[in-house]
C-alpha cells in the first residue's frame, strides 16, 4: 500500500502519486463549491456573501491545521525513505499526541475570537449574523478536520495518495446529499451547509482510520510509540510550526483582503466569493504537484538522493509551468460560465465583477505555480524559514495593494492584490531553493 519514491523513473512516480491526489483535491474543493452553489441558488446572494465572507477566516485556521499535519508528516516520510520502520512508528505516534494537544488549543482560541474578527473585518451588517452562524459550526468541527488531515498526511508521507482519495469521494457525495437535505428539505439555512461539511468530513476520517488500521501494518502502533520522546516532538514542531505559520500568515493576508472586499458591499463580496471558488478549483493541479514534491523530496532526502531531488523538482517545475498557462487560458475563456454555476443569470453585476477578477488573475498563474513547487520542495527537505518568510512577503504585498490600489483604480485593485502577493513570494522561494539544493548536506538537513 506504500510507495517508495527513492527508486524508479521520477516523472512516472510523480504522476503516479499526483493523479489520485489531484482527484482528491478536486473533491475536497467540492466541499466548498457545493456549499457555495447550493447556498447561492437556494438561499440567495446575501447568504452567498455571508458564507463567502468567512472564507479567509476558515483558511486562517484550516490552513494552520493543514500546515501542522503536513509538517508532522515530513519526519514520517524521511524515516520511511531511510527504511527505518521503528522510526516511522515513533514519528507517527508522537505526531498523533501533538495533534490532539494542538486541536484542543486551536478550537478554544478560534471560537473565542470569531465574533471580534468578523467585526474587525467590517463584515456587512446585513450578513454578519449568518456569517457567524456558519463559521462557528465549522470551528466547532476543527477536531474532525485535524483528524482526517493528519491521517491523510501520514499516508501520503508513505507514498499512498489513493486511500485518502477514496474516502474524500465518499465525503463529497455525502456532503452533497446532506447539503440538499439540510438546506432544501429542512430549511436550515447556512447552518445546514456548515453541518453538512463537518459531518461528511467526520465520516471520511473515521472510515479512513478503520481502513488504515486494517491495511497498513507499518502503522499498527503499540503503547511505546506514544511515549514522550522529546527528540521527535522537537523535530515535528521545528518543521510543523513554521509550515503552519506560513499557511496562517498567507491566510492573514486573505483576511485583510477580505476586509477590503467587504467595504465594497454585499454584491462585490458575492462576486469575489464565486470567483475565488473557481480560482481555487483551477489551481488544484499546481497545488497537487507541490504536495507531491514535499513527499518526493522528503523520502529522497532520507535516502540521501540529492541529485534525484534536483531531477524531480526540475521536471515537476516544467509540468507546473505548463499547467499555469493552461489554467490561465481556462479562466480567461471559461471563467464566466463557471461563475454562473454559483448565481442565476439575473445577477448580472455579480457575474461581471467575478469574471473581471478571474481574467485579471489568469495572467499570473505561472508565478503561482512556482510557489507550490519550491515551497513544498524546501519544506520536504526540512528547510522551513524562507517558505515561512515568503508567506510574510505575500502578506505585506497583499495588504499594501488591497489598501492602496483600490483607492486609485477601484475594484481592479482588489483583483491585483493576489497576483502581486504571488510575485512577492515566488522570487525568494526560487532563489532559496536553488541556493539550498546546490549546497545541501544531506545528513545535516535530515538531522535538523
Amino acid at each position: 500500500m506504500t510507495k517508495d519514491m527513492t527508486t524508479g523513473n521520477p516523472v512516472k512516480l510523480i504522476l503516479y502519486f499526483s493523479i489520485p491526489l489531484l482527484i482528491g483535491n478536486i473533491f475536497q474543493q467540492f466541499y466548498s463549491m457545493v456549499d457555495t452553489i447550493i447556498v447561492g441558488r437556494f438561499l440567495g446572494v446575501k447568504a452567498l456573501a455571508a458564507v463567502g465572507s468567512t472564507s479567509s477566516m476558515i483558511f486562517l485556521i484550516i490552513g494552520f491545521i493543514l500546515g501542522l499535519a503536513s509538517g508532522f508528516s515530513v519526519l514520517v516520510s524521511q524515516r520511511f525513505g531511510a527504511n527505518d520502520e521503528e522510526g516511522v512508528k515513533k514519528a507517527v505516534g508522537s505526531a498523533i499526541v501533538l495533534s490532539v494537544i494542538m486541536t484542543i488549543i486551536i478550537t478554544i482560541l478560534s471560537i473565542f475570537f470569531t465574533k471580534p474578527l468578523l467585526n474587525l473585518m467590517k463584515t456587512p451588517h446585513d450578513i454578519i449574523d449568518e456569517a457567524y452562524s456558519y463559521i462557528i459550526i465549522i470551528y466547532g468541527g476543527i477536531f474532525v478536520t485535524f483528524f482526517y488531515n493528519i491521517i491523510a498526511s501520514i499516508l501520503r508521507a508513505l507514498g499512498d495518495s489513493k486511500t485518502p482519495l477514496y474516502f474524500l469521494i465518499v465525503a463529497s457525495i455525502l456532503n452533497i446529499i446532506l447539503d440538499l437535505m439540510f438546506i432544501v428539505k429542512f430549511s436550515m439555512g447556512v447552518k445546514g451547509a456548515a453541518y453538512a461539511t463537518v459531518i461528511s468530513q467526520g465520516v471520511s476520517g473515521i472510515l479512513c482510520l478503520i481502513y488504515t488500521a486494517k491495511k497498513f501494518p507499518i502503522l499498527r502502533l503499540e503503547k511505546r510509540h506514544f511515549s514522550f520522546n522529546l527528540d521527535f516532538y522537537k523535530k515535528h514542531l521545528n518543521i510543523g510550526i513554521p509550515m503552519a505559520l506560513q499557511f496562517s500568515i498567507t491566510a492573514v493576508g486573505a483576511v485583510i483582503l477580505q476586509g477590503a472586499v467587504n467595504s465594497f458591499g454585499s454584491t462585490i463580496v458575492a462576486a469575489y466569493t464565486a470567483a475565488s471558488r473557481v480560482e481555487q478549483l483551477v489551481m488544484q493541479p499546481s497545488v497537487t504537484f507541490g504536495v507531491t514534491m514535499a513527499t518526493y523530496c522528503a523520502q529522497n532526502l532520507g535516502a540521501n538522493n540529492i541529485e534525484r531531488i534536483k531531477e524531480g523538482v526540475k521536471k515537476c517545475t516544467l509540468i507546473n509551468i505548463a499547467i499555469g498557462v493552461i489554467g490561465g487560458i481556462i479562466l480567461m475563456t471559461l471563467g464566466e460560465y463557471f461563475v454562473k454555476l454559483f448565481v442565476s443569470n439575473s445577477d448580472a453585476n455579480v457575474i461581471s465583477y467575478a469574471t473581471k477578477y478571474l481574467t485579471t488573475v489568469s495572467f499570473f498563474f505561472i508565478p503561482l505555480s512556482l510557489i507550490f513547487i519550491y515551497r513544498n520542495a524546501l519544506q520536504g527537505m526540512g528547510y522551513t524559514f524562507v517558505p515561512m518568510m515568503a508567506g510574510v512577503y505575500e502578506l505585506l504585498a497583499r495588504t499594501i495593494v488591497a489598501f492602496t490600489l483600490p483607492l486609485a483604480i477601484g475594484y481592479t485593485g482588489i483583483c491585483l492584490a493576489g497576483p502581486m502577493a504571488w510575485l512577492a513570494a515566488s522570487i525568494p522561494l526560487f532563489i532559496d531553493y536553488h541556493k539550498k539544493v546546490n549546497s545541501i548536506n544531506s545528513s545535516e538537513c535530515y538531522s535538523s
